[in-house]
């Protein structure tokens, strides 16, 4: 399947699943896992949340917790609003947890090294919060399943490798295996528990199986991914290996293989990509999907639906990943390895539908996929997770969906890890709320940061320095639901990608082209500057600062540019060297006379952290300005539109007293970016107003790194 054909399956695809508006997954909340530490605890001390079940009624979710070396108990009786139940130890790192009925059979891993691996079955009644029963498993545990009919667990041993030593490469002793303890009314029989042996099956390290991920169907039979080895296992209800065989390899054509930090490029091929698959979720009673994360070789960025016969029934290609790309979520900087890197899965039928969700761990996205025909799944939604989605639940009993996000980004003053919530619900998809979809050819996108509004509905858009060596004007249409992005044009400097830029500001010039604002960075560089650019995108003009603002410049420059009649009026974000306490510049150049001036803008004393300005938009008798903390989550208090006068806007020489503008709150963005149930985003960056005062504003998603990617873009209606 060429570039143009597997694109025009994704897009269709995509619009396929929105246009069935009457059922969507829409995230309805989400729990941050330091809500479940006791009072007292350090609550900057790492939590994570990374494989997730729910008891019988549907009323608890259970994760695991590694770095607190417990699980963690959710209320969401109410699941717009979950409740913390606590944590309980277990005297360990648990690995994986499966709930039957009320008790939680988790896997915890005591290993004292990789060569000496150790590990015990825990079971947990959630009632009284006492563990019931151990079961040692005489070695490292990854995952956990449970019969459907609850009769027994069953666990993958993977003894993992160090990948320290002999570079990283299986195989290295002892290798693993996978258990079956029987269990009944929520007890374990320890001496009923069976080591299957899986040695000597698969072409790479057959001493060395590495299993990964086991699921079981309706005949009792355990499917087990080796990702390591690349190897598939199916085991029969008598604990017999039934049949293996490799999980194979695809050849991926028209992707971004380079790990360049800087641009978006679906120009490579990776051929014979070995799919090293992690996740594993039984379907039906013979067919199951494997989540080809990869791992030493592989990772072939999508899944892949087999036969337990080993047929292949659907192989997704590129598919999945470009529909994670039309969505602004392509984790650039995972370019070279994995791609979007799917990984945990999960399976369910909702009414009459099966639902097959695709964890992707890199992109921070969930692909939810009808496979009502394994041979021809429909994407039905794409959904935005919290930061590395690990582990899912359904609960279709509910009309539920919940994901664990485990990445926890505290020591850099980020987002905390999270649970995530979604319901299927008979209304339209809330996101994407940004895509590129539908666009004549593939367009890779992210650290969406200005904006201006044009005719006709249209919006044209920027990306930060993020994408240094692709700076680009993406032209966005918003009169179709979601907002689609139909075209990206390069901005250029002698017909080649302009370099040393930071666009954080763009507006019209009248004349067919725009202005642009470049924050800039000297300590890297990068000039503070304006930049006149034609219809096409390449520079015509580069105006640089004078003097008198190169002087107590500091890092934190223009974010956004706005123009009065001859005037361009640029936002200065932080207090320069000669700015008092919470005083932030509103920088003025006549295009015309070639003079500079400014005036104060008194913004709001930060209560941790730091307040800036991120946007200005002129508007009617008014100037707009984004106000904004760079708070995140419970943390956030300020983001808001504010307005001055335009008549105030009236420029002071440089280098003496600048007059202060009046302002005020016109809008607080705060509920707004509370209502999509996920956590408060700290980069609300983009502002547009049409003609006739409605509004649309945009967050920066930071290039999906160390972000969940999300991107926010939705009109505020009329100001």
């Amino acid at each position: 399947m060429n570039f143009k054909s597997v694109c025009l399956t994704s897009i269709l695809a995509l619009a396929a699943g929105q246009a069935m508006a009457d059922m969507n997954f829409n995230r309805i909340s989400s729990f941050a896992t330091p809500r479940n530490m006791s009072e007292g605890e350090d609550l900057a001390r790492e939590t994570s949340a990374e494989i997730i079940s729910a008891t019988a009624d549907g009323m608890t979710v259970v994760y695991t917790d590694s770095p607190l070396g417990v699980i963690g108990l959710i209320d969401i009786t109410d699941p717009t609003n979950p409740a913390p139940l606590g944590n309980i130890a277990v005297d360990g790192e648990p690995t994986a947890v499966s709930v039957i009925g009320n008790t939680a059979f988790v896997g915890v891993n005591t290993s004292e090294s990789y060569t000496a691996p150790s590990g015990k079955l825990v079971s947990i009644d959630l009632n009284s919060r006492v563990i019931t029963g151990e079961c040692d498993l005489g070695g490292q545990p990854d995952s956990t399943a449970v019969a459907p009919d609850g009769s027994f667990v069953t666990v993958a041993i993977e003894n993992e490798r160090d990948e320290d030593l002999g570079d990283g490469r299986v195989g290295q002793a002892p290798g693993g295996y996978v258990v079956k303890v029987a269990a009944q009314d929520g007890a374990m029989d320890c001496d009923s528990l069976m080591k299957i042996d899986v040695t000597g099956l698969a072409e790479v390290a057959p001493e060395d199986p590495e299993p990964e991920f086991v699921d079981v169907n309706g005949l009792g039979e355990i499917a087990v991914t080796m990702q390591e080895n690349n190897e598939i296992v199916v085991i029969d209800a008598d604990g017999a290996v039934m049949n293996h065989f490799s999980a194979g390899a695809v050849d991926l054509m028209n992707i971004d293989a380079t790990d360049e930090r800087a641009t978006l490029t679906f120009t490579e091929n990776q051929m014979g990509r070995l799919r090293e698959p992690d996740g594993l979720q039984w379907i039906d009673d013979n067919h199951f999907a494997i989540a080809n994360e990869g791992d030493m070789d592989g990772g072939s960025r999508g899944f892949t639906i087999f036969h337990k016969d080993s047929t292949v029934v659907y192989e997704s290609g590129t598919a999945m990943e470009y529909a994670v790309i039309q969505s602004g979520h392509y984790p650039d900087k995972r370019s070279d390895a994995k791609g979007n890197e799917p990984e945990g899965m999960e399976f369910a039928v909702f009414g009459d539908t099966p639902y097959l969700f695709v964890l992707s761990e890199r992109a921070s996205v969930v692909a939810v996929y009808d496979v009502t025909d394994p041979a021809a799944p429909v994407l039905a939604n794409i959904l935005p997770s919290g930061i590395a989605p690990e582990g899912a639940i359904a609960i279709p009993e509910r009309n539920l969906f919940v994901t664990a996000n485990e990445a926890d980004l505290i020591e850099d003053g980020g987002v905390r890890a999270h649970v995530m919530v979604y319901e299927l619900q008979d209304a339209p998809a809330a996101y994407p709320q940004l895509t590129s979809a539908g666009a004549d050819e593939l367009i890779g996108w992210g650290a969406i940061s200005g904006m201006v509004a044009g005719d006709n509905g249209t919006i044209y858009a920027v990306n930060d320095s993020f994408y240094a060596y692709q700076p680009t004007i993406f032209t966005i249409d918003t009169t179709q639901t979601p907002a689609r992005i139909t075209d990206a044009t390069p901005v250029t400097r002698g017909g080649f990608p302009a370099q040393k830029l930071d666009m954080e500001g763009i507006t019209l010039d009248g004349n067919g082209g725009f202005w642009i604002a470049s924050e800039g960075r000297t300590d890297r560089m990068v000039p503070h500057g304006i930049y006149h650019v034609n219809a096409d995108g390449e520079i015509e003009e580069e105006i640089a600062l004078p003097a008198e603002l190169l002087a107590v410049e500091k890092r934190f420059g223009f974010e956004g540019i706005t123009m009065i009649g001859d005037t361009l009026w640029m936002a200065v974000q932080r207090e320069w060297a000669d700015d008092a306490d919470n005083h932030v510049k509103l920088v003025a150049y006549n295009t015309e006379t070639e003079e500079w001036g400014a005036v104060l803008f008194n913004k709001v004393a930060p209560e941790t952290g730091w307040v800036g300005l991120s946007e200005i938009v002129a508007h009617g008798d008014y100037v707009y300005l984004i106000e904004r903390d760079n708070q995140i989550g419970a943390a956030a208090v300020t983001k808001q539109i504010v307005r001055i006068p335009a008549s105030e806007m009236v420029p002071a020489e440089l280098g003496g007293d600048l007059p202060v503008v009046s302002s005020e709150v016109v809008y607080d963005l705060i509920p707004d970016l509370a209502a999509n149930g996920g956590y408060i985003v700290d980069k609300v960056e983009g502002l547009a107003i049409f003609p006739d005062g409605t509004a649309w504003v945009s967050t920066d998603n930071d290039g999906v790194d160390d972000s969940s990617g999300e991107t926010l873009f939705w009109s505020i209606g009329q100001l």
